[in-house]
């Protein structure tokens, strides 16, 4: 039997807790184990990160055995933590699930060039001061939303893949080189600000002023 294949010990607990509340209420253990394994798969899913503001990496195993690892996903939310002010607050899962389905979609080995994370509310509004496109009551508050980056990957070709999984919202920021990914509804925009009128230019004329 290969490691993988292998439960770890505090897995084997819960799988023998499980067991037994499934024989108290007339199940098989094997019916229990089934039940424990349905949903989304129980194959391992793991992220690679690289915080391009702090420079931290991280390299995790967060799902595994059909168990979403509360260590592990302590570890991501700290790692996209607001880093101007250090909050960290409980990313949605689903979010994971989605960079981990993306990761696939993108056939990458790459880790995520991680541009932002979490933003708390005080950070939100001072990047919304300075920049009209960010969005007042931003998923990125709410710890739903990441921009990303994936070396290897041209951001089109992101954004391409990202669109087709039809699993929340997905910006395109050519300009800025990244993809937003959030967990709210499935929509897509183009995040490219729209272009300062051009200055008129001047005749050289004056024009006459009558009282």
């Amino acid at each position: 039997m290969e490691d993988r294949d292998r439960p770890p010990r505090a897995v084997s607990r819960r799988w023998a807790l499980a067991g037994g509340l499934a024989l108290a209420a007339g199940l098989t253990p094997l019916g229990a184990q089934a039940a424990l394994t349905q949903g989304p798969g129980a194959h391992a899913r793991s992220l690679k990160l690289h915080h391009l503001h702090t420079g931290e990496k991280l390299s995790v195993t967060y799902f595994d055995q059909g168990w979403y690892n509360p260590d592990a996903m302590h570890e991501i939310n700290v790692f996209l933590r607001d880093f101007r002010t250090g909050d960290v607050v409980t990313m949605e899962r689903e979010l994971f699930d989605l960079m981990f389905a993306l990761n696939r979609r993108l056939e990458s080995s790459e880790p995520y060039e991680i541009v932002s994370g979490y933003r708390s509310p005080r950070t939100n509004a001072m990047l919304k001061r300075h920049n009209r496109s960010v969005a007042t009551n931003s998923l990125h508050t709410m710890g739903m939303a990441v921009d990303v980056r994936v070396p290897g990957r041209t951001t089109n070709h992101v954004y391409a893949a990202a669109r087709n999984l039809e699993r929340g919202g997905v910006g395109y920021y050519p300009r800025a080189d990244f993809v937003h990914l959030d967990v709210g509804r499935v929509r897509t925009w183009d995040g490219v600000p729209p272009k300062a009128p051009k200055p008129k230019r001047s005749t050289g004329k004056t024009r006459r002023h009558t009282s």
